[in-house]
Protein backbone atom coordinates (compact mmCIF):
# COMPACT_ATOMS: atom_id res chain seq x y z
CA UNK A 1 0.00 0.00 0.00
CA UNK A 2 3.10 2.77 0.46
CA UNK A 3 3.95 2.36 -2.79
CA UNK A 4 0.61 3.46 -3.93
CA UNK A 5 0.93 6.20 -1.69
CA UNK A 6 4.30 6.93 -3.09
CA UNK A 7 3.37 7.53 -6.51
CA UNK A 8 0.96 10.00 -5.44
CA UNK A 9 1.26 13.63 -6.16
CA UNK A 10 1.58 14.99 -2.41
CA UNK A 11 -0.81 17.98 -3.79
CA UNK A 12 -2.79 19.08 -6.44
CA UNK A 13 -5.87 17.17 -8.32
CA UNK A 14 -6.82 14.20 -9.58
CA UNK A 15 -9.49 13.55 -11.71
CA UNK A 16 -11.88 10.21 -11.45
CA UNK A 17 -9.91 8.21 -14.03
CA UNK A 18 -6.68 9.08 -11.88
CA UNK A 19 -7.99 8.06 -8.33
CA UNK A 20 -9.47 4.86 -9.63
CA UNK A 21 -6.12 3.87 -10.58
CA UNK A 22 -5.16 4.19 -7.41
CA UNK A 23 -8.80 3.02 -5.54
CA UNK A 24 -9.73 0.23 -7.79
CA UNK A 25 -13.65 0.29 -7.88
CA UNK A 26 -16.03 1.01 -10.34
CA UNK A 27 -17.55 4.19 -11.11
CA UNK A 28 -20.83 3.40 -9.23
CA UNK A 29 -19.18 2.19 -6.29
CA UNK A 30 -17.06 5.40 -5.98
CA UNK A 31 -20.04 7.46 -6.33
CA UNK A 32 -21.96 5.73 -3.73
CA UNK A 33 -19.41 6.16 -1.54
CA UNK A 34 -19.05 9.93 -2.23
CA UNK A 35 -22.77 10.09 -1.87
CA UNK A 36 -22.39 8.07 2.09
CA UNK A 37 -19.18 10.00 2.97
CA UNK A 38 -16.89 6.90 2.72
CA UNK A 39 -15.12 8.59 0.18
CA UNK A 40 -13.99 12.54 -0.48
CA UNK A 41 -16.46 15.24 -2.17
CA UNK A 42 -14.62 16.35 -5.66
CA UNK A 43 -14.13 19.98 -5.70
CA UNK A 44 -15.30 21.94 -8.30
CA UNK A 45 -12.66 23.20 -10.86
CA UNK A 46 -15.26 24.80 -13.76
CA UNK A 47 -18.75 24.70 -14.58
CA UNK A 48 -18.44 21.15 -15.66
CA UNK A 49 -15.20 19.94 -14.36
CA UNK A 50 -14.31 18.46 -11.09
CA UNK A 51 -11.31 16.85 -9.11
CA UNK A 52 -10.74 15.43 -6.54
CA UNK A 53 -7.86 16.59 -3.72
CA UNK A 54 -4.31 14.74 -4.06
CA UNK A 55 -4.56 15.27 -0.34
CA UNK A 56 -7.71 13.88 0.53
CA UNK A 57 -7.18 10.41 -1.69
CA UNK A 58 -3.67 10.18 -0.33
CA UNK A 59 -5.48 10.28 3.47
CA UNK A 60 -8.33 7.77 1.84
CA UNK A 61 -5.82 5.39 0.92
CA UNK A 62 -4.03 5.32 4.30
CA UNK A 63 -7.55 5.22 6.41
CA UNK A 64 -8.75 2.17 3.93
CA UNK A 65 -5.23 0.48 4.63
CA UNK A 66 -5.54 0.65 8.44
CA UNK A 67 -8.74 -0.80 8.12
CA UNK A 68 -6.98 -3.47 6.47
CA UNK A 69 -4.59 -4.06 8.69
CA UNK A 70 -6.95 -4.36 11.56
CA UNK A 71 -9.37 -7.02 10.29
CA UNK A 72 -6.47 -9.30 9.57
Amino acid sequence: MSNVVENLPATGFLRLKQVLKFIPVRKTKWYQGVKSGEYPRPVALGSRCVAYRAEDIRALIERLGAQASREK
